[in-house]
């Protein structure tokens, strides 16, 4: 969904630091090999988790939903020293290109790409995350929340990609008859009413929403 006109978004685009030589390859790559390459993260939400990462400094990231790397290499610029982060998805296929990436960024230190369906890996991961991306299937937004509330500490993050569904999030028909539009409508309430955070809706792109994890009041 276009929520600037095209004028205004080619100047955002013209005042944001550039993505780097790597990130621009990969985005050409995925654009002519891969299905579905509008999943990209892409220029302005790639510089966004950067900078996010480069202010919230976390330890551990854990990402859901690979997709061919984007994310993960823009989130791996603003680790800081001993950082690393975990990123899941379901698609073998896509595993050689994530990794061509990966090394070719120097990141395999710092980037574990884990696969298979990301509940299952979820629980095998024994470690506490500062900040998860939830980017994967829109119907188990809800079940990767839970799953991953306890590894967060207090003052934690969570960030969901696609919360706004190309302003299919307004539709109640889409609401009512689409399980993912349903799903991220669920996803959208139940954090805005839980206690336990505090949360932000960014209309960049698709809809970011950025969630903290509040002490226990």
């Amino acid at each position: 969904m276009e929520f600037l006109d095209s004028a205004l978004e080619d100047y955002i685009l013209a005042h944001t630091s550039p993505e780097s030589e790597i990130l621009r390859q990969l985005h050409r790559e995925t654009y002519m090999k891969v299905l579905q390459p509008r999943m990209l993260s892409g220029h302005l939400q790639g510089r966004v988790l950067s900078m996010l990462v480069h202010m919230m400094k976390p330890l551990n990231v854990l990402e859901i939903g690979t997709y061919t790397g984007y994310s993960a290499l823009c989130m791996a610029e603003g680790l800081p020293e001993g950082g690393h982060i975990d990123t899941i998805d379901i698609n073998e296929e896509l595993i050689p290109l994530v990794s061509k990436y990966i090394a070719l960024s120097r990141n395999e230190n710092r980037i574990t790409a884990h696969i298979g369906n990301a509940l299952d890996v979820l629980p095998q991961l024994d470690k506490k995350f500062d900040l998860v991306f939830i980017d994967a299937d829109k119907t188990n937004y809800l079940n990767y929340y839970h799953l991953v509330f306890d590894q967060l500490p207090v003052g934690g993050h969570i960030i969901a990609d696609n919360v706004l569904w190309s302003g299919k999030i307004l539709d109640t028909d889409e609401i009512k008859n689409d399980p993912d539009t349903r799903a991220l409508a669920e996803f959208n309430e139940y954090v805005m009413n839980d206690q336990r955070v505090e949360n932000v809706l960014f209309p960049v792109r698709d809809g970011l929403m950025i969630i903290r994890k509040k002490k226990n009041e």
